[in-house]
């Protein structure tokens, strides 16, 4: 119904109306958009663009069009906060469904675990009555000390490309905006709001702008949010190449562009160059301020000056004012009224179900999993990680949850009655158990030292029918933590020597490796088992014990490389990482040297050996692949479970270029089909080649070129795994 305020509004004449065309949901959203746009005054139009409070912009209450709400995500529905702070605030029914870290949910190669999630998150955050997830995130783990790693979708564009999609659309589903960040080449979290990212025209397209693209063009991304690097020299939340140029330009986009929370940083750029959606850390964009400051937000009162005096347009705001106003008919005001779902039964499921998925086998030597334990048995759990709850802290990501289940919670559920579980601590990581406010409830407080806790594990591994180590990372900082990078690959508090203390003591030992983000394992050759857990959310303790006991077949595989060490990998030079500075210039300047050289892309080219490849991942049964076929452009493998469990294998297609113009990776990932089969059962997957998945990106014509000549179309089940192959001849030069 029309506000009593927006009826009189219309009796004084503003617009000659039958009625009020926006309030029409019959009406296309161009319409509506339209409508209500002539009826704002330009005081009214600038309101849309920035903050009232952390998490809200306002709407226009004389005509009945509401505020735009956000949440953090991409794990969960953050719990609410104050008016003007980080700070929770103190609700009771705001405890969420956590869901595991992106960089899981990459792990499962599953286009349909990626819309299950999506689908789950969005209905939360509706029910929550949030218009904006702030997520997926989809940046490139071009160094695996990025905090927020585990934030993101692995080292390749492609499979961060296929994955993003179905989350999006899931998300959307529910009248939520999906927010996809952080735009773009924002690949560390040191010095993040200071640091330039310098990057040739060719990288950009092929490696850090091709999981954006397919968020905006396949999955039809309502929201976008700018990153807090500067990129070539000016600030991403205002930055015209990426925004302008790119984003609105070349993609077609008719979504808001949001900044981060004090991403914008200068009045006349964040008027002109794309922003949409001005939000702050504090409350005056950057440092501090009064709960009056949002007033003096870029897109705020200093916007109204430039309007008042002739330096900025009244199209340009126009513009910005649409887009708000798109979002809002596509969330809050959609056609169709959804509800959402919070904290169910269904939501739990998916989260458990994606977290099983998503774990990786990464060795399994002698079968030593799935655990077979003897009735009455005894088992040992060592390691700060098999207690630790997760989904409190990090940063942006911190959740409340009604419950959080540890894999020692889990083991003991799985063997109550069958096998006696004792738990040594092992290691001491990190004793913290609040953030914002938000707090688990545990005592993780310890007197031993770390000699005595590895004797006492020790002793304790005497008699035991089986060892488990669950260890790992966390989210403090320097780890998988926002605002800080780790420090080194390896693993933190001394975990090797507790590792290499249990290992000669017990042929039944596994290790858990629990992070978001790539570790090495100079260990691994020492251990007869290792599985690399995540983030799992609400329910990791069950998802990851699911895989143990083999109640669960793991079908994860990497979606980032496990390098030997961190010299091994493509970043040499400080100038490379974390920047260096400029003489003259005020913000450190990160140069991206090795180019498309990324991940595994560099490692194959190098032929440097590396612990685990990407994609890599085993199962506790066992496929083969036939020799390929090929029709056309079409290439076919059939796969076939020759063990004696269910199981899933995902079956990779590689394209190895043709001699060319320009320095190419050995091979690059252009396909991927998740396969379920039963014992015996086969199935026949397809690959369709395109000129687009030959081609490499001219930086001088600005174009995608497929030069002529013959490519190799591989497939295999890692990236160092590749089990056939064939030709395919490209007779003449394809510009597109």
């Amino acid at each position: 119904m029309l506000g009593a305020l927006a009826l009189a509004a219309l009796s004084c004449g503003q617009r000659k109306s039958d009625g009020p065309v926006y309030l029409d949901k019959t009406k296309n959203i161009e319409e509506r958009v339209e409508d209500a746009l002539s009826r704002m005054t330009t005081e009214e139009k600038v309101a849309l663009l920035h903050a009232q409070s952390k998490f809200s912009s306002a709407g226009v209450p004389r005509l009945g069009i509401p505020e735009v709400w956000c949440t953090d995500g991409p794990h969960g529905i953050r719990p609410e906060v104050l008016w003007d702070e980080w700070d929770q605030a103190g609700w009771t029914n705001d405890s969420c469904t956590a869901f595991p870290a992106l960089s899981c949910l990459a792990a499962t190669w599953d286009r349909e675990m990626s819309l299950r999630y999506g689908r789950a998150i969005g209905e939360e955050a509706r029910y929550r009555k949030k218009d904006v997830l702030l997520g997926p995130g989809v940046n490139i783990c071009r160094t695996p000390l990025n905090g927020r790693n585990f934030e993101y979708m692995g080292e390749d564009p492609y499979l961060a490309g296929q994955m993003v999609v179905p989350y999006v659309k899931g998300v959307q589903e529910n009248n939520v905006a999906a927010c996809v960040k952080h735009f773009a080449v924002n690949n560390q979290e040191v010095r993040r709001t200071g640091t330039s990212s310098n990057v040739d025209d060719r990288t950009l397209y092929e490696i850090y702008l091709p999981a954006f693209k397919a968020a905006v063009e396949e999955g039809g991304a309502w929201a976008i949010m700018g990153s807090y690097n500067l990129y070539n020299g000016q600030f991403n939340c205002h930055n015209k190449k990426l925004l302008c140029d790119i984003l609105k330009g070349e993609w077609g986009y008719d979504g808001v562009v949001i900044s981060d929370w004090g991403g914008a940083r200068n009045d006349d750029e964040a008027v002109t160059n794309g922003l949409d959606m001005e939000y702050g850390t504090w409350t005056n964009g950057l440092s501090g301020g009064a709960s009056d400051g949002y007033n003096s937000y870029h897109l705020a009162r200093p916007y109204l000056q430039r309007l008042a005096d002739g330096r900025a347009d009244i199209q340009t705001l126009d513009d910005k004012a649409r887009r708000v106003l798109r979002l809002i008919f596509r969330t809050n005001m959609a056609a169709e009224t959804k509800y959402g779902r919070f904290t169910c039964p269904e939501h739990y499921q998916t989260a458990r179900d994606i977290a099983a998925a998503g774990t990786v086998l990464l060795k399994n030597e002698d079968g030593v999993l799935p655990m077979d334990v003897p009735a009455g048995g005894r088992i040992l759990v060592v390691g700060e990680n098999a207690v630790k709850k997760m989904v409190v802290g990090g940063g942006s990501s911190n959740l409340k949850t009604r419950y959080e289940i540890t894999p020692l919670e889990a083991l003991q559920e799985a063997f109550a009655g069958k096998a006696e579980v004792i738990w040594e601590r092992g290691y001491v990581g990190d004793t913290g158990t609040s953030y914002n406010r938000v707090d688990t409830g545990q005592d993780l407080s310890e007197s031993r030292d770390a000699a005595t806790l590895i004797a006492d594990a020790v002793a304790a591994a005497r008699g035991a029918d089986y060892i488990l180590f669950i260890g790992g990372l966390n989210k403090s900082n320097n780890q998988d933590n926002e605002g800080t990078d780790r420090l080194a690959l390896e693993l933190p508090y001394g975990q090797r020597d507790v590792i290499e203390a249990l290992a000669p003591l017990n042929p039944h030992f596994a290790v858990v490796n629990i992070s978001g983000s790539p570790v090495s394992m100079p260990w691994a050759d020492k251990v007869p088992a290792i599985v690399q857990g995540w983030y799992g959310g609400t329910e990791s303790g069950h998802a990851l014990v699911d895989v143990l006991t083999g109640v669960v077949n793991p079908s994860g595989k990497l979606p980032f490389t496990l390098p030997c060490n961190l010299s091994d990998g493509p970043l040499k030079t400080e100038r490379q990482y974390p920047g260096v500075r400029d003489e003259g210039n005020p913000y450190y300047q990160e140069y991206y040297d090795e180019g498309v050289f990324v991940g595994y892309r560099w490692y194959d080219s190098q032929e440097i050996p590396v612990q685990f490849a990407f994609g890599h991942g085993l199962s506790y049964t066992s496929f083969s692949l036939d020799e390929m076929k090929v029709s056309g452009r079409n290439y076919s493998v059939k796969v076939t479970n020759t063990g004696d469990r269910a199981g899933a294998e995902v079956v990779q297609f590689y394209i190895a270029p043709a001699p060319c113009a320009v320095a190419r990776p050995a091979k690059e990932l252009k396909g991927f089909e998740k396969v379920y089969l039963k014992p015996g059962e086969s199935r026949t997957v397809t690959f369709q080649a395109k000129d687009a998945d030959l081609a490499y990106f001219d930086a001088e014509q600005h174009k995608w070129v497929a030069e002529k000549g013959v490519y190799q179309v591989l497939a295999g089940t890692a990236s160092d795994d590749i089990r056939t192959g064939a030709e395919l001849k490209l007779n003449k030069t394809v510009v597109l």
